[in-house]
């Protein structure tokens, strides 16, 4: 078997976040089959979210960086995706969350979005990071606005089409928060 790139795990006051795995596949597919996953290109079959979930399980392999399966500590559940994403097409490298059914309205997006930040800034030494939200996501504005993101313009997806990019405050500016 090839080796795997090396996931790191990291901890909020209330989550674990950690590599997405085969496990989590039953909650990608039940997010992608519903009308939540209609900003970042659902709904879609099961077939289609297992190969989203093996995307961003491969987007590790491939870049070193990724996204993060959430889990309540409490109850073990996962609970949505949050962390880095940069794939072909992207004008940089973004933060990015989706918070599957029931998760909305805790404040996880922002909890962890604020410790995957740290982590790109701190461990993975980046300056610089936007978040790009599709027209019309208000859900995900606020979360931008909360980790104290400001709009720095737009961005036409291929698939998606226009997208807002919220850009985040530098490392010095987020430790100071």
């Amino acid at each position: 078997m090839i080796p795997l790139a090396s996931i790191p795990t990291l901890h909020t006051e209330r989550l674990t976040l950690r590599g997405p795995t085969e496990a989590d596949l039953d909650v990608f597919a039940a997010f992608y089959a519903s009308e939540r996953s209609s900003f970042v290109g659902g709904p879609l079959p099961r077939e289609q979210a297992y190969r989203i979930l093996m995307q961003e399980a491969g987007h590790w392999q491939l870049k070193g960086f990724g996204r993060f399966s959430l889990v309540e500590k409490d109850t073990g559940a996962t609970v949505g995706i949050v962390g880095l994403w940069n794939p072909v097409g992207f004008p940089e490298n973004e933060l990015g969350w989706d918070l599957f059914d029931g998760a909305s309205g805790k404040g996880y997006a922002t909890e962890a979005g604020a410790a995957v930040r740290a982590y790109a800034y701190s461990t993975l030494g980046w300056t610089t990071l936007i978040s790009m939200i599709a027209d019309g996501n208000e859900a995900s504005v606020r979360v931008a606005k909360r980790l104290g993101a400001r709009p720095d313009g737009t961005f036409t997806h291929e698939r998606f089409g226009p997208m807002e990019i919220w850009r985040h405050p530098a490392p010095k500016e987020a430790s100071n928060e």
